[in-house]
């Protein structure tokens, strides 16, 4: 899975089908700790946070058609058939048959959701930041159903069992990869020095 496109000229891509600054900052996100994921597996950081990067490409624009949109968008703009397949396997099961096959694929899947629900656990937060919020909070919040009650928990629950990997582990370097974007994506805790 080659990355064929430079970073910058990928944000332009990003910006020409995505407005929203929330799914923005979603995919930066994803992005980040797609990298950090890479570090942790000796793969190509670049490579992992293209895919987390460009994993949403479809949604804004076309939502009823997220994951089968994607490929003609991702080969249209550059991106090799295969790397679309790899963007594509985040949705198995919810709106993709194709499974996530390699590791990268495999934490797209799983920290896709895991992201949002991370995040909203740092808002709930009095210092509004990642820096200070504990694997355990958040253990906490995925065991409340009530929580962020959008994320789906059986698919983080199936991710880290694909990946063989337990679920705090999984929690524990997600917390780690977004503290690297901390600032990028609004999680520095500065939103509550406003206040």
């Amino acid at each position: 899975m080659n990355r064929i496109l430079s970073r910058e000229r990928a944000w332009e891509v990003v910006c020409k089908y995505i407005e929203g600054d929330t799914l923005r900052r979603h995919i930066l996100t994803v992005e980040g700790v797609m990298r950090h994921f890479a570090e942790l597996y000796g793969e190509n950081p670049d490579e992992w946070g293209m895919l987390g990067l460009m994993h949403d490409i479809d949604f804004e624009k076309y939502p009823d058609a997220h994951c089968t949109k994607a490929p003609e968008i991702l080969v249209q703009e550059g991106f090799s058939a295969r790397f679309a397949q790899a963007v594509v396997s985040q949705g198995y099961g919810i709106c993709s048959e194709v499974a996530p096959e390699t590791n990268a694929e495999k934490v797209l899947f799983t920290i896709d959701e895991l992201t949002g629900l991370i995040y909203a656990a740092a808002l709930m937060r009095p210092s509004k930041s990642i820096m200070d919020l504990e694997t355990k909070s958040v253990m906490k919040k995925f065991k409340s159903a009530g929580f962020a009650a959008n994320v789906d928990r059986e698919i983080i629950r199936k991710g880290a069992e694909e990946l063989d990997k337990p679920l705090d582990w999984i929690i524990s370097e997600t917390i780690s990869g977004m503290r690297k974007i901390a600032v990028e994506i609004g999680l520095d805790g500065s939103a509550a020095k406003a206040e």
